[in-house]
């Protein structure tokens, strides 16, 4: 087993941020690392961006899952790492995930989320996340061992929302809770000027799709608390110091997730009972 490790970033026009986002893993702490981008086809300068940071290039899709097991596949690293092309890594990310997953034989590593961006929604987006850092059934690991990647066949491609959640679940399923690790160092996410209308928008979407995640054996569990309205809504009353520091950012968090969440219900009903090939 060597110490590289193969960073896949998934992209689709992604030239808003996608520099600031190369440049953080290719200025890691962490020594060996083999950076590859997966492209859906960008029509933006995503692709001329890339280039200034690896040859390893590719052109894949058409959801995220599928250009994640692609750029795998074409890597060659013992253990691998899934960015998103809106995160910025912070400089030890990399060298203290693959540390911990050697001491402790760890099959993957959960890296926690801080969210940042402009405007009104984005500071309720960011408030969100703080309450979901170190809250095993809202976290998901991002690097992995590649060996049991390739055992759990990567990402399912017929998941599309909750896809981030149901491999390491499949992972915890055959290895044991202690299987998923994690660290203190920060992925600081992108959330650029976001709109309350994009949001349920994109919840609508998952929402049509997240059938086949939650009817998991391996998912259900934790699937019931993360698409219960009431149980996070607990998650953010129980602190309630942070919920109300700034009480007008708290009350639009708790609007927004209702929102989210009223989105994601009425895409789920609709693909149910409007869309014959629903399973």
């Amino acid at each position: 087993m060597n110490d590289k490790v193969s960073v896949i970033v998934p992209t689709y026009n992604s030239e808003q941020y996608l520099e600031v986002c190369l440049q953080s893993i290719l200025q890691q702490s962490h020594p060996h690392i083999e950076l590859i981008v997966v492209d859906n086809y960008s029509i933006d300068a995503t692709q001329k961006i890339a280039k200034k940071f690896t040859k390893k290039i590719f052109e894949c899709g058409p959801e995220r899952s599928a250009q994640r097991n692609y750029g795998v596949s074409q890597s060659t690293g013992s253990f691998v790492m899934i960015i998103d092309s809106d995160m910025k890594l912070t400089r030890d990310v990399i060298r203290n995930a693959f540390l911990q997953s050697k001491k402790y034989e760890l099959k993957g590593v959960v890296i926690p989320e801080e969210s940042y961006g402009t405007g009104f929604w984005a500071q309720c987006k960011k408030l969100e996340r703080s309450f979901y850092i170190g809250v095993d059934w809202m976290e998901a690991a991002r690097f992995y061992q590649r060996i049991v990647y390739d055992e759990m066949n990567g990402y399912d491609e017929r998941v599309t929302g909750g896809e981030d959640y149901d491999l390491p679940q499949r992972i915890q399923n055959k290895y044991g809770s202690t299987s998923i690790g994690r660290i203190d160092d920060l992925i600081y996410h992108d959330e650029k000027k976001m709109r309350l209308y994009t949001l349920c928008k994109k919840k609508l979407y998952y929402g049509q799709h997240m059938n086949r995640y939650g009817s998991m054996p391996e998912n259900v569990r934790n699937y019931k608390k993360q698409s219960s309205l009431l149980r996070r809504y607990g998650l953010f009353f129980s602190h309630p110091g942070k919920l109300y520091k700034n009480p007008l950012i708290g009350i639009g968090m708790l609007i927004m997730k209702t929102c989210e969440f009223g989105c994601g219900w009425c895409g789920l009903v609709s693909r149910k009972f409007v869309h014959k090939d629903y399973k």
